[in-house]
């Protein structure tokens, strides 16, 4: 029979722990006073928990308030008693005496809310408020007299607390029991003779009604008194008062009043306390003993006690002495005298910038002691943040993530949760929390300029700086540490050689001229620049920063080599057939040689003033104005027959020509260019004086002859007649060289345009203008425009001359300027803002 009522109510309390984890939470009960190590609820089991995933994810309790007595084991992940449970300690008088537990489980973090009930067990007896009574009858008392006695408490609750009383025989006396407030009377059951008896002395018994029950006892000694046979009444059994729990300590709680109908010394009435419950009342008032009025002795407090009930008694001064009995009950009202408390149960920080929303970062606890209203408390974040409170449980809260954190914005909050109440007036507290955000690498580096523009000055020195490049990445750490390196694949140099044709020409690696210095992004130069080579350098940086994964960025440098005037003047051999272009007045270089470096030409007698006797052809390797040459004799005579054009480099005769003249002229030609210190180179011209027969002749011959000479002259000094043994055939061999190099040099020049302005265009033009000069004999003239164009100089051979672009500097970081201001560069340029021209003479025609 036993078994099956144990087994029974097992099914009771598992149906019961079920319920309430459906419910959100657990809920044990445990009888007080159970033994250390008792077994109160296998808690990982009714959560759910696999065997060893308690102890795995760190379940743990958190006790909430008052010293719970329980403990969790974190290997079975059972609920034991710790320590002794005293109901009557931990509770009082309450019922049910439920304690709230909270239960933390890690990985994910959650939390579980237990309810403890402890059960009452029988183990207070009852207590009468002291050991022996003593009592006043006069022996006129009638039959059916009724005398109040101080009942005994138990602080056991519900039929542990049930008390019953007994009183030892007697023939005079009987025990009666009210049934409003369950305490006993004792009833005068017979007259009293206080001759035949004087004292009356009885046992009053109290047994509460647990099993097996208690008793306490109390000893009654009842004196019979003579004569004054009227005791005091009182015009109320019961008073009611309601105070506020701020009341102040001497506030006048009530007034008491009892009425003898004796006279003289027998109604004069003196005032007492004669009862309290709870015992602690004996603290809190005090009665005037003359006057009856009842005051305030110390602070009341709701949270502690609610409800207290007095016994007064109205003493005579006859003798012996009567009394009278009444009840005071004071009730005490709430105030909202306690503030919120907020206590931070667990943080979960830092943060990480990438943390999802909803992710919780802290538990809290928010309890108020007041009840009602007062104790209704509703929280929330200030000031504005990221994070909200949402409620999960009854006084608990979670401090959860509502929007994307971006660290670079804000590295850290401080975040203030607040609690209210519901009182008038509303009483207010707060917990402070500092929330720190980690780091993750969501920023790849970014430059300033998508394109860097470098001017450099072609002869600089191996190991010069060029630029200085700067990325900015906002994150920390290594996720911010960048690193910067030369990109082979957007990197490329395009060789002047390669527009011709030559070999070995075309793109170049930029790691060839150029590196990147890791740490500080410094463009190096490795090797001198040299414009003939290399005009346009186009290359692209790479930004690195050290996070996992690592982001990068990339920007464009454009480097433009400026000319230096590092090249003189050479002079070219004049073509074949030249004679027949002289418009058969003079035979030019193409029936003379540069023997020994000197150009003979021929001119006849009578030539009219202006006639064309041979043209000097000269190139410069260098461009702009360090390409631009003039022709000018030296020691020129005033009067002398032949004059040279400034530009054009055509010797002519400055007027007619006769006999005095002489037979033969020996004139030095100097080329020389406009850098900055010049650089020149001198022809030696020697003119012959011939009949007009003569020049006739030599100039058909000259026009039937081989040109081959071109490419070697040997003529010697002295000689008035140049070589014709040539074939004739070599002057179409001579075209046909000349149209194919013409022919490579357009389709390089096609080639590198198509490359360098196709779908990357956008990325390689630079913000500034661009300026460009080209000059020829009659004046010079620029534009802006991002082309190369053909410098020429009279009508040599051709030149790709790009001149002054205008660079882009990446701006220094903010807060890096340097403690030791370093003179700039040499081969770095000041920006040009505006279209830069250079400033040629008027007399320099542009090129039609």
């Amino acid at each position: 029979m036993g078994s099956r009522w144990c087994a029974a109510l097992l099914r009771v309390l598992v149906l019961q722990a079920a319920w309430a984890l459906a419910g959100g939470q657990v809920r044990y009960s445990v009888a007080e006073e159970a033994k250390a190590g008792t077994v109160v609820g296998r808690l990982s089991q009714d959560l759910g928990l696999e065997a060893g995933e308690a102890e795995a994810r760190r379940l743990r309790l958190v006790a909430q308030g008052r010293r719970a007595s329980v403990e969790l084991s974190g290997a079975s992940g059972a609920l034991l008693v710790s320590s002794r449970l005293d109901r009557e300690e931990l509770c009082g008088k309450s019922a049910p005496c439920v304690l709230r537990l909270e239960v933390l489980l890690e990985r994910p973090l959650r939390v579980f809310h237990v309810e403890l009930e402890v059960t009452d067990i029988n183990d207070n007896a009852p207590i009468f408020p002291a050991a022996r009574r003593n009592l006043s009858l006069s022996e006129t008392s009638p039959p059916g007299f009724r005398i109040p006695l101080e009942g005994a408490s138990d602080a056991d609750i519900g039929a542990n607390a049930h008390l019953s009383y007994t009183l030892s025989p007697s023939e005079h006396f009987s025990l009666d029991l009210q049934k409003s407030n369950d305490e006993p009377e004792l009833v005068l059951t017979k007259s009293l003779d206080r001759e035949t008896i004087p004292v009356h002395r009885l046992v009053l018994t109290a047994s509460d009604g647990g099993r097996p029950s208690l008793t306490g006892t109390v000893e009654l000694e009842i004196s019979v008194l003579d004569v004054n046979d009227n005791a005091p009444q009182f015009n109320q059994s019961v008073y009611k008062v309601q105070l506020p729990e701020n009341a102040t300590e001497g506030t006048l709680v009530t007034r008491v009043n009892a009425m003898d109908g004796d006279e003289g010394i027998n109604s004069e009435v003196t005032y007492a306390v004669t009862n309290f419950i709870p015992p602690s009342g004996k603290d809190v008032i005090s009665v005037n003993p003359k006057t009856g009025e009842i005051h305030l002795t110390a602070a009341l407090d709701f949270e502690e006690v609610n409800l207290f009930n007095f016994r007064i008694e109205a003493r005579d001064k006859g003798f012996p002495a009567l009394s009278g009995h009444c009840k005071v009950v004071l009730e005490v009202l709430d105030v909202n005298d306690n503030a919120p408390e907020v206590r931070v149960t667990s943080l979960s920080v830092p943060v990480a910038e990438d943390a999802a929303v909803g992710t919780v970062v802290a538990v809290l606890s928010v309890s108020d002691r007041d009840s009602g209203a007062n104790g209704r408390v509703r929280c929330w974040v200030w000031p504005a943040s990221p994070f909200g409170v949402e409620a999960t449980f009854s006084g608990s809260y979670s401090l959860v993530l509502r929007e994307a954190l971006d660290r670079e914005r804000v590295s850290e909050y401080e975040v203030e949760v607040r609690a209210e109440d519901g009182g008038a007036p509303a009483l207010r507290a707060s917990r402070g929390l500092r929330v720190p955000v980690s780091d993750v690498n969501d920023n790849a580096p970014a430059f300033a300029q998508a394109v860097y523009t470098v001017l450099a000055r072609e002869n600089n020195a191996a190991g010069a700086e060029l630029a200085r490049l700067w990325a900015r990445d906002p994150d920390e750490a290594g996720n911010g540490r960048v690193s910067y390196s030369l990109w082979e694949g957007g990197a490329g140099a395009l060789s002047p050689s390669s527009w011709s044709g030559a070999a070995g020409g075309g793109w170049r690696p930029a790691s060839s001229y150029v590196s990147v210095d890791a740490e500080s992004g410094r463009v190096w130069a490795l090797q001198p620049l040299d414009y003939e080579e290399l005009q346009v350098l186009q290359f692209e940086v790479r930004a690195v920063d050290a996070g996992e994964p690592p982001l990068s960025g990339n920007a464009t440098v454009q480097l433009f080599v400026l000319d230096e005037n590092d090249n003189a003047p050479a002079l070219l051999p004049p073509p074949a057939g030249s004679a027949a272009e002289a418009g058969g007045a003079a035979a030019e270089a193409a029936a003379a040689g540069w023997g020994s470096g000197t150009l003979w030409a021929w001119a006849a007698w009578g030539a009219p003033a202006g006639q064309v006797v041979a043209k000097i052809r000269a190139v410069d390797a260098d461009s702009g104005y360090n390409a631009w040459l003039r022709y000018e004799l030296r020691e020129a005579r005033p009067k002398g027959p032949f004059r040279v054009g400034l530009y054009s480099g055509e010797v002519s005769t400055a007027r007619p020509l006769d006999e005095a003249d002489g037979a033969r002229h020996t004139l030095l030609i100097v080329v020389r260019d406009h850098g900055e210190p010049a650089r020149s180179a001198t022809a030696t011209l020697s003119v012959s004086l011939l009949e007009a027969a003569e020049a006739a002749l030599a100039a058909a011959a000259g026009s039937s002859s081989s040109s081959s000479s071109s490419s070697s002259w040997r003529a010697a000094p002295g000689a008035e007649t140049g070589p014709s043994g040539a074939s004739a055939a070599t002057n179409v061999w001579l075209v046909v060289a000349i149209c194919a190099v013409s022919s490579l040099f357009l389709l390089a020049v096609v080639l590198y345009g198509a490359a360098r302005w196709a779908p990357r265009a956008a990325v390689l033009s630079a913000p500034g203008p661009t300026t460009l000069v080209c000059a020829s004999e009659v004046g010079s003239w620029s534009y802006s425009q991002r082309h190369s164009r053909s410098l020429c100089v009279a009508d040599g051979a051709a030149k790709s001359d790009l001149m002054v672009f205008s660079p882009n500097f990446p701006p220094p970081p903010p807060g890096a300027a340097p403690k030791d201001p370093q003179p700039e560069p040499s081969s770095l340029l000041h920006t040009v803002s505006a279209p830069a021209f250079l400033p040629f003479p008027p007399s320099y025609p542009p090129y039609v």
